[in-house]
């Protein structure tokens, strides 16, 4: 089986249900049943942990990239499993909604086997590429180490990627970019009642990515 992953810690189980579905942006009762089925229908991905409920790191890529299928004309959830389940049977990586794109370099393997599955109309076409793309971006890849940078406001193109979920640091969970400053100590520390640009001043850091970090966990407390 082909596997761009080359750390096995890249697949130990790491984070909880509900921990997921806020880096994730999606309700947890959508993100369940993605992962763990309900009666007879049977879940999409094949998950780290089921006692205690867990996903890997690559259990989350596979979920942000699900969140792309499904923002496709909000295509069913029969039409995105069907196409999950094709690609798993017709390719040899054991992750094909990410490593698969990512091997190619692009998305147009990925565009063509689900377009394959789903018939979807020629306007949708071009739309798949787009989002499917966006997407892919939040993901870096390089030598086997991963990166993953979530949508903290919006899902587009020019959301900044100002905050990166790294399984090397910080034990997987958010971080600045580009350091090992978790968000929850900023958002702490201001809490705490001490400025942005005081904290700005102090780590180094532009008053911006101090901004984001307190967004970040502010939309989780939020949550």
């Amino acid at each position: 089986m082909h596997t761009l992953v080359k750390d096995e810690n890249l697949e130990l189980p790491m984070y909880g249900l509900s921990e997921a579905a806020l880096y994730l942006r999606v309700p947890i009762k959508t993100l369940e049943y993605w992962v763990f089925g309900q009666g007879k229908i049977r879940p999409m991905i094949k998950v780290a942990g089921k006692h205690p409920r867990t996903l890997s790191f690559m259990n989350l890529l596979e979920c942000h990239m699900l969140t792309a299928m499904r923002k496709i004309y909000d295509l069913r959830l029969p039409k995105i499993r069907r196409a999950v389940a094709h690609l798993s049977a017709t390719t040899s990586f054991r992750h094909p909604l990410v490593e698969q794109p990512l091997f190619t370099d692009g998305v147009d393997v990925l565009i063509k086997e689900i377009d394959n599955i789903l018939n979807i109309s020629r306007g949708g076409q071009f739309v798949i590429p787009q989002i499917v793309g966006i997407h892919l971006q939040r993901i870096e890849y390089d030598k086997g180490k991963f990166r993953f940078y979530p949508f903290v406001r919006e899902r587009s193109a020019g959301e900044p990627k100002y905050i990166v979920i790294n399984p090397s640091i910080g034990f997987g969970k958010p971080v600045i970019a580009g350091t090992g400053i978790a968000t929850a100590v900023i958002a702490s520390r201001f809490n705490a009642r001490e400025s942005v640009p005081d904290l700005a001043q102090e780590y180094g850091l532009e008053e911006k990515q101090i901004e984001e970090a307190i967004r970040w966990e502010t939309r989780a407390v939020a949550a």
